[in-house]
């Protein structure tokens, strides 16, 4: 396999990445992620990856590229960042007791092909009480991540069930993504 490169400054998909062993560089490129008026939604993190792959593989373009994109979906709409404690809550008080989807595009590239797909992975909540979401805010983990929360972390104990991709829910499917690279260097 060629010099692989990670396009994303994300932790966890380093994480993620490291856990099967894999040796790669990590280029985060600067991609517009706005939203396009009436995109569907897989159609938006299918294009963000294949944005951030073309990206870094425009500036290193002997690589095999990884790039992803993960949105949390609820009710058609997605749920990003919690932007202070009050939008942490309305968010949750949205996924209290619910299910949800994780989307995430994953994108595999390199100067000859480029592969792509969007996994999904449904995740239930139990029904959170006000004093759920007061100890789980006074932890720090729901910074930064999408939906508030974190699977991977203290928020597991908030997860009744998912359906699906566990590591899709922390933000890389491994074991489409494996999928993708195997496919890429059979084409290569």
């Amino acid at each position: 396999m060629a010099h692989l490169i990670l396009a994303s400054s994300s932790p966890r998909r380093k994480a993620l990445l490291l856990q099967l062993g894999l040796d790669f560089d990590i280029h985060s490129p600067d991609v517009d992620e706005s939203v396009y008026k009436h995109e569907q939604i897989d159609r938006y993190v299918l294009r963000l990856a294949q944005s951030k792959a073309q990206a870094v593989l425009s500036l290193y373009p002997q690589a095999t590229v990884i790039a992803a994109d993960t949105s949390l979906v609820f009710a058609d709409q997605i749920i990003g960042k919690p932007a202070s404690k009050q939008h942490a809550f309305e968010i949750w008080t949205l996924l209290s007791g619910q299910k949800h989807e994780v989307l995430t595009g994953v994108c595999v590239a390199n100067a000859h092909q480029l592969l792509s797909t969007v996994v999904r992975t449904e995740v239930e909540f139990q029904a959170l009480t006000l004093s759920d979401m007061e100890a789980y805010w006074a932890t720090g983990e729901p910074l930064g991540k999408a939906g508030g929360y974190a699977i991977q972390g203290i928020a597991a104990k908030y997860v009744t069930r998912i359906n699906g991709s566990y590591s899709n829910v922390v933000g890389l499917p491994l074991h489409e993504t494996i999928q993708l690279l195997d496919r890429l260097d059979q084409c290569s």
